[in-house]
């Protein structure tokens, strides 16, 4: 299943709406440890690992996964 996209503005006005996110950085470890962005409250799940740990996640919440 092909997942929908959403630009970094929709998932900003989500954010300052106070929407109930999961927040997913799926950036591999290399590209993780060379960046200073971090968006607060994200949980870092590599994108290799996304699938397998998928359960771990709220079903009833929205869940965004980005990289950079």
């Amino acid at each position: 299943m092909k997942a929908p996209r959403i630009t970094k503005e929709e998932l900003k006005a989500k954010l300052e709406r106070g929407e109930d996110i999961t927040l997913i950085d799926v950036r591999n470890d290399k590209d993780y440890a060379e960046s200073d962005v971090r968006l607060p409250g994200a949980v870092r799940v590599p994108l290799g690992e996304l699938e397998a740990r998928a359960g771990e996640f709220d079903p009833e919440r929205e869940v965004v996964a980005y990289c950079t």
